[in-house]
């Protein structure tokens, strides 16, 4: 399917400041709320007194977990997460009571007026320590041992790294908290509606997840709950379990005083309550034969969940499942759990926990390298996958284009790899005190949900008598640009105009639930959901342009706004084809549904087809290491990635150069410090996120594959652009420095401590 740029649906309302956000909504004798947190991470809660508080003039209510009619405890697989705490506390950003008033500021003072006595209590800090046989239950009713979640692979031989080999390779890799850094704080408005039910406006990545914790928080049905998605401002899979849980404060409060209540975050509250980046402990070990090649591979992974299961599950069995990298090693063992501790609690984030296990995994190929005598890429060359290759699940690849080689080739190529690496520094500095040094890394990536979970969508097309179109889609805008590639689609598919085609931002009352927008799933699943309703459409019309352009064709051809026939070209503008369905009594009306391909998973030991098709890349970064500040400079980044089919260009190189700008960030400023379940920053002034100054030179390339289960042959990009940079800057500051460091971030003051040490 040829593609070409196309302009954004929503960008004129963005960038004129008509797009109305959250905190932008007003509805009429509004009132507002604000959120009283936890003092401690881990205590107990002695006695509330909010005598004080509701004593003041423009105070309505206070409203604590007593006040919950329906479920106390939600989640989105497991109800272990408390709407407002109730007897404990278990982590510093647990809700203990919500005011509200008339006014944002007595809201504020108020809430300083409730007092809450408690008994604190020893939090588990680490999940090493959570581990231990000694360590007291978080949930002793849910998992008594503090396991949130287990998971293990074995493929091959029993002890895979007891195998003949030269030399064993051992390495652990850290990684920390980080911060999803959305601009928008979470925001939501709730308004109880005539007839009992209750409508929800907030910026949420699936409104139907926040349908369903509202609806049990409230104990109404799904039906008398209404979630209407306004623009959302940055995600990045931050925007589902906290949000979801805001509005269903919000819902409460709005039943409880009978109006509006609006609930909006100040960024200390966001980066105090939302859930993190999950940070990964991993130790992998290696041994090879003598002709340097892997035989063995054994992975242990360990993450901090903190005290909600969130989606901790799926964050870990992904890395797991793609814990050898795109390399082929006969016999593997990978072991993986998630902990429960009094941290931040800890979920879904760009990546879905391939970030941390990629920088392990592609450290770790440099490591392994350097001890055969061969170059990074020779290395790899040797453990690439191939056509039909069979992964450490058991899955073989013979549905879709395996292009390791060729993402790596574009991109070390575009890069100079082989001359750059040559002239590394490697611990010598120039003249004016600076290392210099050239890395890359690779990852092959399971496209959509895979194994983890049921995967369908749906969009619904709804055609006026005038030829323009309204469409939906179970699938939500995030800011990512899914709203302008359905439209897009649509506009293809029927042959008109982008402008004739108006997108309604998903209403849980509307269209069905077509999923989370998670795993980069957006445009493949969205996308075929599209399609399906697209070929309804033609399907409906067919008998009536056979009565009008003759009966002789199974299909009619649709472009520029006219239908034609194949054989005698007779043609209508679509427009008056509308008209002349309507005139005939035929609704052109559709529900668009798409279900992934079927995979399998055996837990027992880890094998199965995990996912129906795969995505593959390659980043490689120069930098520069100043000796006298520590401070890592990346000057000049490359990325390829194979996509499948490229819809829109223009938007695909955002999306890479986004995720390489995220990655740059993971890899060597951000860093949400927390010290005994504290964190200790709480905003921006010192959790730093990449500025205009750090960004370096980006260039994106794609290789195209045509597969078979995604619209028009596309499949993923969003995650994929997000997970590489990391280990690309890692590897690359060690043949800079000669220093291998092995935890993220790698910020200034560590790497100029790392230089002073030496």
């Amino acid at each position: 399917m040829p593609t070409h740029h196309y302009s954004r649906n929503d960008a004129y309302a963005k960038v004129t400041g008509r797009a109305q956000f959250a905190d932008d909504l007003y509805i009429d004798n509004q009132c507002y709320a604000d959120i009283i947190h936890a003092a401690y991470p881990s205590a107990t809660i002695q006695s509330i007194d909010t005598s004080a508080a509701l004593a003041m003039d423009n105070v309505l209510a206070v409203i604590t977990a007593d006040d919950v009619i329906g479920a106390l405890q939600v989640g989105n697989l497991v109800n272990d997460h408390y709407i407002f705490a109730k007897e404990n506390v278990y982590y510093i950003g647990d809700a203990i009571a919500m005011v509200i008033a008339t006014t944002k500021l007595d809201a504020r003072i108020a809430k300083e007026k409730v007092v809450i006595t408690y008994t604190e209590k020893s939090a588990i800090t680490t999940p090493h320590d959570a581990i231990t046989t000694t360590a007291p239950a978080i949930h002793p009713h849910l998992k008594p041992d503090n396991t949130v979640a287990a998971y293990r692979i074995r493929h091959g031989d029993q002890n895979p790294i007891a195998i003949a080999h030269t030399e064993l390779i051992e390495e652990t890799f850290c990684t920390n908290y980080v911060e999803h850094a959305y601009m928008e704080p979470e925001s939501c408005i709730a308004a109880p509606e005539g007839d009992g039910s209750i409508t929800v406006y907030g910026g949420m990545q699936h409104p139907f997840s926040t349908r369903r914790i509202v609806a049990n928080a409230l104990n109404l049905p799904l039906a008398k709950v209404r979630i209407k998605q306004t623009t959302l401002g940055g995600g990045f899979g931050g925007r589902d379990d906290t949000i979801s849980i805001i509005c269903a404060r919000a819902a409460i409060a709005a039943s409880i005083v009978n109006r509006p209540v609006k609930l909006t975050y100040t960024r200390e509250q966001s980066i105090l309550e939302s859930y993190k980046r999950h940070p990964f402990s991993m130790t992998y070990a290696a041994s090879m034969d003598e002709s340097g090649q892997i035989q063995g591979l054994s992975v242990d992974l360990l993450a901090d969940a903190g005290p909600y299961t969130a989606v901790s599950p799926f964050v870990i069995w992904r890395p797991t499942v793609q814990c050898t990298g795109p390399y082929h090693i006969p016999n593997v063992h990978c072991n993986s759990k998630a902990m429960y501790t009094n941290n931040p609690f800890t979920g879904a984030f760009r990546g879905f926990g391939t970030p941390q296990q990629i920088f392990a995994n592609e450290s770790f190929m440099d490591i392994c390298a350097e001890k055969t005598g061969l170059n990074p890429y020779e290395f790899r060359k040797k453990h690439f996958f191939t056509q039909d290759s069979i992964t450490h699940t058991g899955q073989q690849l013979n549905n879709h284009q395996v292009s390791i080689h060729e993402v790596t080739k574009k991109t070390l190529s575009t890069i100079d790899w082989e001359h750059k690496f040559k002239s590394c520094s490697r611990g010598k500095p120039d003249k004016n005190g600076d290392f210099h040094g050239i890395g890359f890394s690779c990852s092959y990536r399971g496209v959509s949900l895979g194994a983890e979970g049921n995967d369908f969508c749906s969009a619904i097309l709804h055609i006026q008598q005038d030829g323009s179109i309204l469409l939906e889609s179970g699938v939500s805008e995030n800011g990512q640009g899914l709203q302008s590639t359905m439209i897009h689609i649509c506009a293809t598919e029927l042959g008109i105009a982008h402008s004739d085609i108006t997108f309604l931002p998903t209403d849980t009352s509307s269209v069905p639930d077509g999923g989370p927008t998670v795993a980069s799933r957006g445009t493949i699943m969205g996308g075929n959901a599209v399609i399906n309703a697209c070929q309804q459409i033609k399907q409906i019309m067919h008998p009536v342009l056979c009565e009008q352009l003759g009966n002789n064709a199974d299909n009619f051809f649709y472009k520029n706004g006219q239908i034609s026939h194949p054989i005698n070209k007779n043609t209508i503008p679509f427009s008056d084809a509308v008209q002349l369905c309507y005139s005939k009594c035929t609704y052109l009306h559709t529900l668009g549904t798409f279900h992934a391909p079927s995979v399998n998973w055996d837990t027992t030991n880890g094998q199965g087809n995990a996912y129906f098709t795969y995505v593959y890349a390659c980043h490689a970064c120069n930098v520069i290491v100043s000796k006298d500040t520590g401070k890592i400079q990346v000057t000049n980044a490359v990325a390829t990635h194979d996509l499948g089919k490229i819809i829109n260009p223009q938007m695909a190189i955002g999306q890479v150069f986004g995720g390489m700008v995220m990655g740059l960030g993971f890899a060597i400023k951000e860093n949400l410090i927390v010290d005994q379940g504290y964190i200790k920053t709480l905003n921006f002034n010192t959790y730093r996120i990449p500025s205009s100054m750090d960004m370096p030179e980006m260039t994106a390339h794609f290789i195209e594959s045509d597969d078979a289960a995604g619209p028009w042959g596309a499949k993923s990009l969003g995650e994929p652009t997000n997970e590489l940079m990391g280990a690309a800057i890692a590897n690359a500051v060690y043949y800079a420095t000669g220093i291998r460091f092995t935890s993220l971030p790698m910020d200034r003051h560590t790497v100029k401590d790392a230089l002073a040490q030496r």
